[in-house]
């Protein structure tokens, strides 16, 4: 939690200059200045959210993940409401637009964060764990043990989302509308990929309890299947994505927004490439969540600067500045970048769970 803290509060003081930021990388300024107006309510919250992940994995890592669910799923209803409320100027209170959408995610942060907090205190059978009883006790040994394994696995998250980041920068760049196309594809990958995300959790937690009682023998398979469930789902949602393309791209648009028809036809062509990274997103994600299981945090680092940033924006951008494919060229990019990554992920755990390299 010190780890949460001692990383939120300086990330939430650069949001402050977000605006600036966005303008030096070549941003329209009216988008960034909405970013900039959307980032000053929204760093209130940034901290909560990342002592929410340190809970989340605390309570999921026990075993008892169904807090979790319903931590977040109150989380998801109170969003909504503040977010129609404080945006539209709604319920009695103030229209806010942008900054109301950052305030309404800062006050559900910190709510969860709250919420969270109270039962991994109080609720059985985390109360045994004593989670604050020493929180003012700095523990230095165990600091260092978090930031060895943490570190490389903070550099990959920041690789893999930096990787995304910078796709959007990109599609500011080639235009507004192509922006737009990108943001709602990218928005029905990001719901797609939150069930292979939350397997790898459980991957990670079940490699690691094996690996802990020393079942080498029942490792593999807890790994292997979380990569059959991840891949299996992930087909589904591609098959979706290729049947249904304009009609998920439409539930973004009103019937009457402006530059409908623009958005959608480039939406939906994104979509199509979406479809095929679908499948890789969801082993890379499972890949790296097992090797985390077993501490072996370094080496996919490495792997993932070479194959989202060696390869991936690379591609990306090469294929959106120098062919005729613009856009969709950002999208081929991403999902070369994330194949990369999951067979080098995905081949390291084989390797080392058969060798019994652990």
């Amino acid at each position: 939690m010190w780890v949460a803290i001692a990383i939120g509060i300086p990330f939430s003081l650069i949001m402050v200059a977000g605006d600036p930021i966005l303008q030096f990388f070549g941003q329209d300024p009216a988008l960034a200045r909405g970013a900039g107006v959307y980032l000053s309510a929204f760093l209130w919250g940034l901290t909560p959210a990342l002592l929410l992940v340190v809970l989340r994995c605390f309570v999921s890592a026990v075993g008892r993940a169904a807090p979790v669910v319903w931590v977040m799923l109150m989380g998801v209803i109170l969003n909504i409401i503040l977010d129609y409320a404080l945006i539209f100027g709604k319920l009695g209170l103030p229209r806010l637009e942008l900054f109301g959408a950052g305030l309404a995610s800062a006050i559900v942060n910190t709510a969860m964060f709250l919420g969270l907090l109270g039962i991994s205190v109080g609720a059985y059978p985390f109360r045994r764990y004593a989670m604050l009883g020493r929180f003012w006790r700095p523990d230095w040994a165990r600091f260092g043990q978090i930031m060895r394994l943490g570190t490389p696995i903070g550099a990959t998250l920041l690789l893999e989302v930096g990787l995304f980041s910078a796709s959007t920068l990109l599609m500011g760049l080639i235009g507004t509308t192509e922006l737009a196309g990108h943001a709602i594809a990218l928005q029905l990958a990001a719901v797609t990929f939150m069930v292979p995300l939350g397997i790898g959790h459980a991957a990670t937690v079940r490699v690691g309890q094996h690996m802990g009682a020393g079942r080498l023998l029942d490792l593999p398979r807890a790994g292997w299947a979380a990569l059959v469930l991840s891949v299996c789902f992930m087909s589904m949602t591609a098959t979706l994505f290729w049947l249904a393309p304009e009609f998920l791209i439409s539930l973004f648009l009103g019937a009457d927004a402006p530059g409908r028809a623009a958005v959608l036809a480039l939406g939906t062509g994104y979509l199509f490439v979406a479809a095929v990274f679908q499948l890789v997103d969801g082993a890379q994600v499972v890949g790296v969540a097992c090797l985390r299981g077993i501490s072996d945090t370094k080496i996919p680092m490495f792997f993932a600067a070479f194959g989202y940033w060696g390869v991936g924006f690379v591609a990306s951008y090469t294929l959106a500045f120098h062919t005729d494919l613009a856009g969709v060229g950002v999208w081929i990019g991403l999902a070369l970048g994330l194949a990369t990554a999951a067979s080098l992920m995905v081949s390291r755990f084989y390797l080392l769970t058969r060798s019994n390299r652990l």
